[in-house]
């Protein structure tokens, strides 16, 4: 693996917290996790000014250098650290920054999957720039989606090694520079990080946390787009058996079929986004923007409707699937139809195994002074790169800072609890090294 070079480092700023952890139930931690805890508080200043350097620098999905700098920051750590790295590159024309990973091979133990995403919804235009504090919480672009949660890999690793458990296994650390926006196709923007999930033992995506919470499941997604057609004729003659029902009509029947054949299912969802129809529609390579022309004296000849699905299984895709294709085939008198889909994100599906992580790590929120965990209920949790791994290692998420607002010019960090979702992930990853 090529190292990835350094430049344009923003310089630290140390900043002096005094932010306590909940009270230890020490009974609940043996002695070499007492220390592993211990050397997270010590390194917890250090952990917020690296955040502050990171937060500060635009890594807005579509600003492929801000992506790529701050990959040159966690590069500089990782090394620093033990571990070899190195930045795979995206085609040119996906117009991505790409990946950062960075890997450790120890001497036994388990391998493990790290898994964030440097990039941040927020744009170089945006006024929303820059990480602010205001006593325990603080305010910034991508603070909570997802940098504090990058924050907590890095730190978590280095109170291993601090507390000479580093090499008790082998750890591949994987931070996309897409996750808000997927380079197409999936195939060469989510290879790599597919392959690492099939190296691995089990994996961690470090997305926002939730108070008494894990997600050991999510909903998969997938894109679909919908053409309608109709005969160009005044509206005189609509209903008429040359003319027909028209394009808009058409998208109607099956639209209005969708709503009440399609929805039923547990957790299966699917929404219509954007409509576009008349005489004329030009389509761009953006499907969010539609142009449309028409007049009310027209029957339509074209309707484009663009949409999302979401499901619990590939099977209750494909499911919902079939039934779409069965419904738009049954046209209304001089129309035509067709439905494409574009996957997406597969579903992470709950399983013994991912049971089993969420009890280890409810054991330890109890051990460091919180209550027991549950499971995130799957239909309300979104889309994530733990997704595309899942299918081929257990897999768990939801370990990252304590926040909200994401995506918000007001998205903002529990810095408190920041500490803690430190400590509890380097705990974590000390168990799960040891488990048979």
């Amino acid at each position: 693996m090529t190292a990835m070079p350094m430049r344009h480092l923003l310089a630290a700023t140390t900043l002096s917290l005094s932010l306590a952890m909940p009270a230890i139930a020490e009974d609940g931690l043996n002695a070499e996790e007492q220390a592993i805890v211990a050397a997270v508080e010590a390194d917890f200043d250090a952990q917020i000014a690296f955040l502050e350097k990171i937060v500060n620098i635009n890594s807005d999905t579509r600003n492929p250098a801000g992506v790529r700098k701050v990959g040159a920051v966690f590069n500089e750590e990782f090394k620093a650290l033990g571990f070899e790295t190195g930045w795979i590159s995206m085609p040119e024309e996906m117009d991505r920054g790409g990946h950062f990973v960075a890997r450790h091979m120890g001497d036994g133990g388990k391998k493990a999957l790290l898994i964030g995403h440097l990039d941040t919804v927020f744009p170089l235009a945006s006024p929303f720039q820059k990480f602010e504090r205001d006593g325990n919480r603080i305010t910034g672009p991508g603070i909570a989606d997802m940098k504090a949660g990058d924050a907590i890999v890095l730190y978590a690793l280095k109170a291993l090694k601090t507390a000479g458990h580093l090499d008790r296994g082998s750890y591949t650390v994987f931070f996309t520079g897409d996750e808000e926006s997927t380079g197409k196709p999936l195939d060469i923007s989510r290879k790599d990080l597919i392959d690492a999930g099939k190296w691995s033992d089990f994996a961690l995506n470090f997305e926002g946390s939730t108070e008494g919470m894990a997600v050991i499941g999510r909903r998969g997604s997938s894109g679909w787009s919908l053409t309608t057609s109709g005969v160009r004729a005044h509206s005189s003659g609509v209903f008429s058996e040359r003319v027909g029902a028209g394009a808009i009509f058409e998208a109607s029947r099956i639209l209005h079929r969708f709503y009440n054949e399609v929805q039923g299912e547990h957790g299966l969802t699917f929404n219509p986004g954007v409509i576009a129809g008349g005489t004329f529609v030009e389509e761009g390579e953006n499907t969010a923007a539609q142009n449309a022309y028409g007049k009310d004296n027209v029957v339509a000849q074209k309707a484009v409707v663009h949409g999302g699905l979401r499901f619990m299984s590939e099977e209750q895709k494909e499911r919902a699937r079939a039934k779409m294709r069965e419904i738009v085939a049954a046209n209304l008198p001089q129309t035509g139809a067709e439905i494409t889909f574009e996957d997406s994100y597969p579903a992470m599906q709950e399983s013994d195994a991912n049971r089993a992580m969420l009890a280890t790590l409810s054991d330890i929120n109890v051990a460091l002074g919180e209550g027991p965990l549950t499971a995130y209920p799957p239909e309300k949790r979104g889309a994530a790169d733990a997704s595309f791994v899942a299918p081929h290692t257990p897999t768990m998420d939801g370990l990252g800072g304590y926040g909200g607002g994401g995506h918000t010019p007001e998205e903002w960090l529990d810095l408190e609890k920041q500490k803690f979702a430190t400590a509890r992930a380097a705990v974590l990853l000390y168990r799960l090294m040891r488990q048979d």
